[in-house]
């Protein structure tokens, strides 16, 4: 499959080095800004500003791409729980932030990743600090996990 056309919101959450996996439709990256261990975001790749602008391809392929990324993230990081915002107020392409959910921290390649709004609303404003270091390691092991 060819490498997809980088919008700008990909661009914005660090594509093509934060890409782990890419669809005919849809691109799953890491948030580089990790508000819980494992925070991905999920872009589409058609040039539309409506989540209902999407063709019934996009939203047909979705679903098998959300049982992928929920079996990768379970195997990578055991979450308890996994919430989709689909915001958009900054970034116009359609997206979601995907946030796995964690009553208790999680250690990962020797950092502490603490899931503050838990059992509550994510706090997207908390930011569990890493690097560029780091988040290749958590981009590398989420590719391991990927089946």
């Amino acid at each position: 499959m060819n490498a997809p056309v980088l919008n700008d919101t990909m661009r914005k959450f660090g594509a093509p080095q934060t890409i782990i996996h890419s669809f005919q439709y849809w691109s799953v990256l890491l948030r580089p800004a990790q508000a819980t261990l494992g925070a991905l975001v999920l872009i589409a790749h058609e040039p539309v500003k409506a989540f209902s602008g999407l063709s019934a391809a996009s939203f047909a392929e979705m679903h098998a791409v959300i049982n992928q990324i929920e079996f990768t993230l379970t195997k990578a990081f055991q979450y308890d729980k996994i919430n989709y915002l689909m915001l958009m107020m900054v970034d116009p392409d359609v997206h979601f932030h995907i946030i796995p959910r964690y009553a208790q921290t999680r250690l990962f390649a020797d950092t502490a990743f603490v899931d503050a709004g838990w059992p509550a609303v994510p706090q997207l404003s908390h930011i569990n600090e890493t690097d560029e270091t780091i988040n290749q390691k958590i981009i590398t092991h989420i590719k391991t996990c990927w089946s």
